[in-house]
């Protein structure tokens, strides 16, 4: 049974007030990375330590009902220390397979970039085909799947980059950044954000979510707004801004996020300022920008495009 509008509409806006009684002063951020989820997409939070990625992490696995696992990314974590691995049994006549924390709805990655490619490479699959393969034997992941991931900058000691394979898996990257001053205050004069976590209730489960999930791909994309986003990404590939361009896969990415944004706004159509809020968030961290920044070239091509 679909999930009218209105249920939905009342079920987001539950979702968005508690993640925002959490982490205050970030609406935009918080209302990107629901999109992402609802999407089906994967999700990379990347800043400074101590700015809430983390807690933004668990609060979004606790608010929507899912089973979760948290896992350190560190750089001496082992593949199977994901996926898990066979062990003898008792009488030594089978194999048994230990599930690792991979086998889970929501998978918290924190500081993903502290782990080998060797790590990275087992998770690859995951993200990409929800399942894993261990011993010659394909598993499946619980669904619905998703990494919700934190890393640090780059420049942070023992953080290496991301392959661009993994990074294009992540449907969006956000980042917090520092709270605002009046943000900062009401941190200061709250009660502490780990108490807040523990306190969080499900505002919905996996059949609600599939529900929303599966109204996301009613929300209706015209024509003219299927030409503006194909002509944002060949503007991605004309060599002006970027060395190289989006990919399809980017550009699917791209409308299914801009779908999940207009869902979120009440709408039941796409418009060409749903494309544009969740632009940066989706394609950033797939280019390499020519120019001085990419924050700087983004803005430069999406001013370059004409409006359906």
């Amino acid at each position: 049974m679909q999930m009218s509008r209105i249920t939905a509409e009342n079920t987001l806006n539950r979702l968005l007030a508690q993640l925002n009684g959490v982490i205050v002063g970030k609406p935009v951020q918080i209302q990107q990375a629901v999109a992402c989820l609802l999407a089906g997409g994967h999700l990379l939070i990347e800043d400074l330590p101590g700015v809430g990625k983390t807690t933004l992490a668990h609060a979004l696995a606790r608010s929507l009902g899912l089973d979760f696992a948290r896992v350190q990314f560190t750089a001496d974590l082992m593949p199977s220390d994901l996926s898990g691995f066979a062990m003898p049994s008792h009488d030594r006549q089978s194999l048994v397979f230990h599930p690792g924390p991979v086998f889970t709805q929501v998978l918290l990655a924190d500081e993903i970039n502290r782990a080998s490619p060797k790590t990275q490479s087992a998770l690859l699959e995951a993200m990409e085909e929800g399942q894993v393969s261990i011993e010659g034997e394909t598993r499946p992941l619980p669904q619905p799947f998703f990494v919700i991931a934190t890393q640090n900058p780059r420049e942070q000691i023992g953080t290496q980059a991301l392959p661009e394979s993994q990074l294009d898996r992540f449907m969006m990257r956000i980042s917090l950044g520092y709270p605002d001053r009046e943000a900062e205050r009401t941190l200061l004069r709250g009660n502490d954000r780990r108490q807040l976590l523990n306190d969080l209730q499900a505002v919905l489960h996996a059949p609600e979510l599939q529900q929303l999930q599966a109204l996301v791909q009613t929300i209706h994309c015209a024509d003219p707004l299927l030409d503006y986003v194909q002509d944002l990404v060949a503007a991605t590939r004309n060599g002006r801004w970027f060395s190289s361009g989006l990919s399809p896969r980017a550009s699917i990415a791209l409308l299914r996020a801009a779908r999940a944004q207009a869902l979120l706004r009440g709408k039941e159509y796409v418009a060409p300022d749903d494309v544009q809020s969740i632009f940066a968030a989706t394609v950033a961290h797939r280019l390499q920008a020519i120019e001085p920044t990419p924050d700087t070239a983004i803005e430069a091509l999406l001013q370059s495009v004409a409006l359906p």
